[in-house]
């Protein structure tokens, strides 16, 4: 089924990479008119038409769920990936931010009643000695969006920062931003911590960032690594779903 609004499929052809052009494009294609309209709206940062929209279709009847899945993730994707590829910058991202949070505004107090279960509990924070956070806040704000609780250590977080987090918060997954190849070999550092501390089993942990490779995140013995926002909610996912099977045996 096509795309009904003009601006998404528009919007949706800055996707070029064939694998997320398809899996964007199947997320879109059977939401309802008003959802894609959301979607577009959160891309090009209106965040008042965002939480008009919000309210008009949770009185027509549809679920924060359905708000959250297929209006404003799908249009999250998009910014995530314009982002990535240097087609929008950080004031377009931040302008689409704030679209997403008016919408979060009306869901999130009704997902929290709902007493639906956490996705997962994930810290996120930028490496030692690198004071970047744009990456790292886009991929909290996706994780926030897919039912994380993600608990933001800043930047400039040492690998005793990352311990302390996973330790008072007990967290599943641990996420490190770096943006500096200088402070890129701090993300080995914190894994060895965890390591000497005893306590690598007990989290998995994914690398992103502008420098960062997946060759690198082997190297450095991370179990994961993000291209994109978009890529550390499906990576976040995926290392929950492995340590639940860890923990059942």
């Amino acid at each position: 089924m096509p795309i009904t609004h003009e601006g998404l499929a528009r919007e949706l052809e800055y996707v070029t990479n064939p694998g997320e052009h398809k899996h964007i494009s199947e997320a879109i294609e059977p939401t309802a008119p008003i959802m894609q309209e959301m979607a577009y709206e959160l891309i090009v940062g209106n965040n008042t038409e965002v939480d008009r929209i919000t309210q008009q279709a949770l009185q027509d009847g549809f679920s924060a769920n359905q708000l959250l899945d297929d209006g404003l993730l799908n249009g999250m994707a998009i910014v995530g990936v314009k982002f990535r590829d240097n087609l929008i910058f950080v004031p377009e991202v931040l302008v689409a931010a704030r679209a997403m949070k008016a919408g979060m505004a009306h869901i999130e107090p009704i997902l929290s009643a709902s007493g639906a279960e956490p996705a997962g509990i994930v810290i996120m924070g930028t490496v030692k000695g690198d004071l970047h956070d744009i990456g790292k806040n886009l991929c909290i704000m996706m994780l926030r969006g897919a039912g994380f609780i993600v608990h933001d250590i800043g930047v400039d977080s040492s690998p005793e920062d990352f311990i302390d987090a996973v330790e008072e918060h007990e967290a599943h997954v641990v996420g490190m931003s770096a943006l500096l190849t200088t402070t890129m070999p701090n993300m080995g550092r914190t894994i060895a911590t965890f390591e000497d501390m005893g306590m690598r089993d007990e989290v998995r942990i994914m690398v992103g960032g502008a420098p960062v490779t997946q060759d690198f995140a082997d190297e450095m013995g991370a179990d994961a690594y993000g291209d994109n926002a978009v890529e550390a909610v499906d990576k976040a996912k995926e290392l929950i779903v492995l340590l639940e099977e860890l923990k059942s045996g």
